[in-house]
């Protein structure tokens, strides 16, 4: 992801985020002022009215609004990590499997050993190369 781009998302998030904020504070003053100062036993009994439940539920899903494009980059950077660590791999098994053993590729004592090392090599290829391309297709 570009840095443009993830600046881009965060901005819009931020100017968002304000606006609905802005407008529920000002929905609030605007029925505080509005409504007439209750008696005691009504102020209880709206309290106990209130859903502590949804109002944890809206903060659950404002919270994963903001953190969804972290979650995404996140998710790229861990494949791009993923994928180093396999590829350290490939060279140690071509240079201290295969390349020793080249001389009885096909037909020598060691040519299980040949085989074992390319195998792994062509395996551990494989899984850099796919967690390269699954977080460039994210």
């Amino acid at each position: 992801m570009k840095p443009e781009k993830i600046g881009r998302v965060l901005g819009i998030g931020v100017r968002v985020a304000g606006r609905v904020a802005g407008q529920r504070l000002s929905a609030s003053t605007q029925a505080a002022a509005s409504a007439p100062a209750p008696s005691a036993p009504a102020a209880a009994g709206a309290a106990q009215t209130r859903n502590p439940a949804k109002a944890a539920g809206g903060l659950a899903r404002g919270v994963g609004g903001f953190l969804r494009p972290f979650g995404r980059v996140g998710g790229i950077l861990w494949l791009e990590v993923t994928g180093v660590f396999f590829f350290i791999f490939v060279p140690v098994f071509v240079w201290r499997g295969m390349w020793p053993a080249r001389a009885s590729a096909l037909h020598g004592p060691e040519h299980l050993k040949f085989l074992v090392y390319t195998g792994l090599a062509l395996v551990f290829l494989y899984l850099s190369v796919s967690s390269f391309w699954r977080a460039a297709k994210k």
